[in-house]
């Protein structure tokens, strides 16, 4: 979500619409536009509408299976947790928590922050993946894409120079702007174009996220982050983040 302080109600409905679905309790079917729902807490892990071996021989089962089932379930416990003594937070949405952090209670502001940063992230990402995927975008996010960066190889190019260059951990993301346009950018750990310029440095609705933790890819490519970069291309599901854009716009 957008900055508290330049967010409309419209764009903030719209966020929701974008980003809510794939961070909740249930998955997608391929090519469905996301609905507008909220992510509320208790949060729960969501399920792959796909095995961990399905994105083989790109990503290998083992690391699916841990980054899933360990590190995404370790921030949603870690999220759950800091919650239980917040009680005035309950009814607050993760979307709504990572978009205003300057509200929430400093006792937990850091901890929501990383951790429902990353089960949000994480729930992006298993949605925007998949087997049978990769190749060419097609429909409005296609044209956006030559638009904004000149040609889908053009853009490729400088997503994986984004990602290859964020220092350490973090995630690289293809995302719309306030002024309707696609942008590329990287945040550190697990912040998001949602909590705005002056947490994240960005800000704007993600429609294509890469995770660039060494958890995501360390057991396959070891150090080789570019060689991961390279078969994140071969499992994109363009079908979803072209439904992710037209409901961000």
């Amino acid at each position: 979500m957008l900055s508290s302080q330049s967010v409309s109600r419209r764009t903030a409905l719209k966020t929701l619409g974008a980003g809510a679905a794939l961070a909740g309790l249930g998955t997608l079917p391929v090519g469905a536009a996301p609905a507008a729902t909220a992510t509320l807490p208790p949060f729960v892990l969501p399920k792959l509408d796909y095995a961990y071996d399905a994105l083989e021989p790109h990503f290998d089962a083992r690391t699916m299976e841990i980054h899933h089932g360990k590190h995404h379930q370790a921030y949603i416990t870690n999220a759950n947790n800091a919650l239980k003594d917040q009680p005035a937070l309950a009814a607050q949405s993760a979307e709504a928590m990572v978009r205003n952090l300057a509200a929430l209670p400093a006792a937990v502001r850091a901890v929501l922050r990383n951790n429902v940063g990353g089960h949000l992230n994480h729930a992006h990402f298993w949605q925007i993946i998949g087997p049978r995927a990769g190749g060419a975008p097609k429909g409005p996010v296609a044209d956006a894409l030559n638009v904004a960066f000149g040609s889908f190889d053009a853009f490729k190019a400088e997503f994986a120079k984004a990602a290859s260059g964020r220092f350490g951990s973090g995630w690289a993301w293809l995302y719309v702007g306030a002024d309707q346009k696609l942008a590329i950018g990287s945040t550190a750990n697990q912040d998001s174009p949602l909590m705005g310029k002056t947490v994240a440095g960005i800000q704007g609705i993600p429609v294509l996220g890469l995770d660039v933790w060494e958890h995501a890819y360390y057991l396959k490519y070891q150090n080789r982050r570019a060689d991961f970069i390279a078969a994140f291309w071969q499992v994109v599901n363009w079908d979803r983040v072209n439904a992710l854009y037209t409901a961000a716009r």
